[in-house]
């Protein structure tokens, strides 16, 4: 069986939808994401229910969750409804392996989310390094960095 067939019958097997990142990224829904993302295998982008958006040139490893709804309140029967809301991740965010992104969550553009991270609820400014859980943020963590430039004249027993 050569790849293509493999990834027919896995889709139909599966409520995974073929998609132009990786043959196991999981997108439900219909989220806008932009130009020159890359999603990493074992991701999920969960948008049924809510916006999901995704900006141009984000990096997200794998085993990421980005997901816009919350069932636990109804499962414990404090609600009736599972609660949605939306998610707004902007140009050129990175987000490392194994981190969660909750509804009602936008992350400014420029801002790097650590492995692990748990992203809940609120609005985080541009060039932010948001880590842990619960999470850190240092808003504008990156605001001043410049591009790092590797002299490639020197030898490695220089540096």
């Amino acid at each position: 069986m050569d790849k293509e067939e493999f990834l027919k019958y896995f889709c139909e097997a599966t409520d995974m939808k073929k998609n132009r990142f990786h043959p196991l990224v999981w997108i439900s829904g219909e989220p806008q994401i932009g130009k020159n993302v890359y999603i990493g295998g074992m991701s999920e982008v969960y948008a049924k229910g809510a916006k999901v958006a995704i900006g141009d040139n984000c990096d997200i490893a794998s085993f990421v969750v980005i997901n816009c709804s919350d069932s636990h309140k109804k499962t414990i029967e404090l609600n009736d409804e599972i609660e949605y809301g939306d998610i707004i991740i902007e140009n050129n965010v990175y987000i490392g392996t194994q981190s969660y992104i909750g509804r009602n969550v936008h992350i400014g553009h420029h801002s790097v989310i650590g492995a692990g991270t748990i992203v809940r609820a609120g609005e985080y400014p541009p060039y932010s390094l948001i880590i842990g859980n619960p999470a850190i943020v240092k808003a504008g963590y990156y605001r001043n960095h410049k591009k790092a430039t590797v002299n490639k004249s020197k030898s490695l027993k220089e540096f």
